[in-house]
């Protein structure tokens, strides 16, 4: 049964400016292999970040992610790295993964996920496998994300998906890890609405991290969008490219934020950033629309005021 999305309604000014600053409260940031250079430049622009997450790329070892991980603790921001189940070659290799994880970089949240590899090197095909596996109490984790794709996905039906996210969901809560949902970028508000609509009418509740775009160039942007399978929205991204460019053809999301902001029927939600076009420029732009420095330039979203 199709659920209607929430009502995307226009609010006035002020309504809108205090909406889309509470929006962006506790967003958080994703990087690929983020540098000291890259959290030097991240506590400059955006100290009030709490979590940056940490991909988990299928062509590096596993120590990078370590590393990552140690380099985001010590600049004082919390690491989320993704884990990958395709990925481990083996239980073992998973204890000693979160060992080091924990030890060297006081990880107590990851973002479980089944991977992108084709073929599994090891005992774990999917992400409640690793959830049910146990280890991430014992090594301390205390809270887990889960993938969520308001897009779809290229492989796996809506119904599949749906089954999936609520059966990672009830076996986190048998095993004692809080949840949050995190989502696969997109670039349509109506369709990232009617998916969180639909995770409500399904009965969960928990947080969603909505995966939106940094500012980057629209050549970018097209390129990991296509490479993620995010098809559908995207065809609307290059319809209303004019509407979305800015300075040097870059385009932001705040088309996407606006109208989510807007809405009072998602329960609780906010913004998480892919930093595609480098995360100095996503956090600049981020800090700049959460502090409320936001000029309502444009019927569908905003512009940022510099510092």
């Amino acid at each position: 049964m199709s659920v209607p999305a929430p009502r995307l309604s226009p609010a006035v000014p002020a309504d809108t400016i205090q909406g889309i600053v509470a929006f962006l409260r506790d967003y958080s940031i994703e990087a690929t292999k983020p540098t000291p250079a890259d959290m030097a430049e991240l506590k400059s622009a955006a100290p009030e970040v709490g979590q940056v997450y940490i991909s988990a790329v299928p062509t590096r070892p596993l120590a990078d992610l370590i590393e990552h991980a140690s380099v985001v603790r010590s600049a004082g921001f919390e690491p989320v790295p993704h884990l990958a189940a395709r990925r481990l070659a083996s239980t073992g290799e998973l204890d000693e993964l979160l060992a080091q994880l924990s030890a060297r970089a006081s990880v107590r949240r990851v973002l479980v996920i089944a991977g992108d590899n084709e073929q599994t090197k090891g005992p774990f095909t999917s992400a409640i496998e690793l959830i049910e596996s146990g280890q991430l109490q014992r090594h301390g984790m205390v809270e887990i994300g889960i993938a969520g794709y308001p897009e779809g996905h290229p492989r796996i039906s809506s119904d599949v998906l749906d089954r999936a996210l609520a059966a990672k969901v009830e076996a986190a809560a048998q095993t004692g890890l809080a949840v949050h949902i995190v989502t696969q970028f997109g670039f349509a508000a109506d369709r990232i609405a009617t998916w969180i609509a639909r995770l409500r009418d399904l009965g969960i509740e928990h947080p969603v991290r909505i995966g939106m775009a940094g500012p980057t160039n629209l050549a970018t942007l097209f390129r990991y969008a296509r490479r993620c399978g995010v098809s559908a929205s995207t065809q609307g991204l290059a319809r209303q490219a004019g509407l979305l460019k800015h300075l040097m053809g870059t385009s932001a999301p705040d088309g996407i934020i606006r109208p989510l902001a807007e809405s009072r029927e998602l329960g609780k939600v906010t913004a998480h950033f892919f930093s595609f076009g480098g995360i100095g420029a996503t956090a600049r732009w981020a800090a700049a629309a959460a502090s409320g420095r936001i000029v309502l330039d444009r019927a569908d979203g905003f512009g940022v005021e510099p510092p």
